[in-house]
This record gives structure tokens, C-alpha cells and sequence, in this order.
């Protein structure tokens, strides 16, 4: 869950939640996404050292800015403030994510975004190439690159196959996208969470309107039972799990055609 108030971030990793995630992404994300209504961060790295003294047992993912001339003082600062892994987002090639890889120097676990065309194209590649052990597919930036008309089109169109079957065979840890609320949404996790088990993948993000965009803890608690629905997207995903092929295909089929009505 991304975060940037303590307070909810210390409730949110005591109910569920498995990782704490900050973004301080502010390049080059307004030009992408500036005609969307989507969370753009604002915080600094001050944010980190707040949230890591409110969670201390939390595991704390950070995203930073895409590769630059600072990205080796940013990897400092959030390492020193507690980071426990850090996401890079918006690269397209082998190369830039070795530099990253150098950067970092094994001081905390990478966790790379895949989130463009040429990323994804390049990840059966560079499994076994880099030491990849965990990345996250960004379907948001990915859908708009390629011009889809919603963030699910790459997932429904069948983009990742090659990718996830590349992951499962090399042990690579992955996730996808974001999730709603149960029962939420013009494709729902009911169909999501089944896509994400015959993928092979374990981690989303949840959205915004998984949360309301609650601003305070007070906020957070008064819209709504955060353990119990965090209860029931696990729910779901579990029963995927022990779901036999006939259903998990019945559910792909049913995840393309909400995905094309949306």
C-alpha cells in the first residue's frame, strides 16, 4: 500500500498489509499521466524516515525517480532513512537497469517496475542475465504507451504470457498492477486476483479506491473495516489457488470480455 502519513502506515502493516510502499516518482510523471486522475507523489525523502520510525518492523519499499545524474545520492538517502527494497521505475533497456543494479550494490533488495513496451519485451531475456529476484509489471504507464484504452487490455491481450512463463521457470517473484476493493469496480478482483494466480504472480498494489484516498488514519478507519477487506482479497486469492484449470480458464475468459466492455 503506498503511504505518506505514519499514522496510517503503522495501522495498515499491522492489518494485513504486507509492504509499505513510499513513492517520491516526481520525474516525468506529470507529462505521462498530468490528464489522468491518478496519485502523483509529492513527497520527499523525508516521508521515509517518518514512515520507517512508524513501522519499524514493516518492510519499506521505495520507489525513486527513474535513472539521472543523482540517482546514486537518491539510493544513499533512502537507504539510510530505512528502505528495505527499491523500486526503479520507467527504464526500457538491459542497460539502464544494470546501471541500477550497480548502484544499489546489493545494499537492499531491487524491485524493479516494469511499466514500458521495451521493458517487458527484454524481460524473458534478462532473467538469468541480472540478478533479478523480485519486479513488479506497472500495467498504468504500460497501458498508455501502447494506447490501450484501459489499464487491463495489456494483461487481457495476453502481453505478459511470455514474461510470467519466463518468471515461474527462472524463480523470479513477481507482481501486477493494482487491486480494488472485492466486488468493486468494472473488472472486479473476482476476475483479477484469478489472472494474477495463473500468472504466477503474488503482490498488487492496492489502489486508491481500494483506500478512498483517506488522508488520515481517522479518515481510513471511519470509511471502512480495513483487516476485513484486506480478509477477503486474500480470500479470493486463496480459493483461485486451489481452483481447478477448468475454472481458472472460465475466469480468463470472463476477466477479456469485462475488460472489453469496460
Amino acid at each position: 500500500m503506498i503511504v505518506d502519513d505514519p499514522a496510517i502506515a503503522g495501522f495498515v502493516a499491522r492489518r494485513g498489509v504486507d509492504r509499505l510502499f513510499v513513492d517520491l516518482e516526481v520525474m516525468g510523471k506529470a507529462e505521462r499521466q498530468g490528464h489522468l486522475d491518478t496519485v502523483q507523489s509529492v513527497q520527499t525523502s523525508e516521508v521515509v524516515t517518518r514512515i520507517r520510525q512508524s513501522a519499524p518492523e514493516a518492510h519499506l519499499l521505495v520507489r525513486i525517480n527513474p535513472l539521472h545524474g543523482g540517482s546514486a545520492t537518491e539510493i544513499d538517502d533512502v537507504l539510510a532513512r530505512g528502505a528495505d527494497s527499491i523500486m526503479l521505475p520507467m527504464f526500457h533497456d538491459r542497460e539502464t537497469l544494470a546501471r541500477f543494479f550497480d548502484l544499489l550494490k546489493g545494499r537492499a533488495a531491487a524491485v524493479p517496475l516494469f511499466e514500458t513496451v521495451g521493458a517487458v519485451d527484454a524481460l524473458p531475456g534478462l532473467i538469468g542475465d541480472l540478478p533479478l529476484e523480485r519486479l513488479h509489471i506497472g500495467l498504468n504507464d504500460l497501458h498508455l504507451e501502447r494506447g490501450d484504452p484501459m489499464i487491463f487490455t495489456p494483461l487481457a491481450q495476453g502481453l505478459l504470457e511470455e514474461a510470467a512463463t519466463a518468471m515461474r521457470e527462472g524463480g523470479v517473484a513477481f507482481g501486477i498492477g493494482g487491486v480494488a476493493r472485492a466486488g468493486e469496480g468494472h473488472v472486479p478482483p473476482e476476475l483479477v486476483l484469478g489472472e494474477h494466480v495463473r500468472l504466477g504472480s503474488t503482490a498488487a498494489i492496492l489502489s486508491r479506491t481500494f483506500h478512498r484516498r483517506a488522508a488520515t488514519l481517522e479518515a481510513l478507519t471511519g470509511e471502512m473495516d480495513f483487516a476485513a477487506e484486506i480478509g477477503r482479497l486474500r480470500q479470493i486469492y486463496a480459493d483461485f489457488q486451489v481452483a481447478d484449470g477448468a475454472q481458472i480458464d472460465a475466469n480468463r475468459l470472463a476477466f477479456q470480455r469485462a475488460v472489453a466492455t469496460a
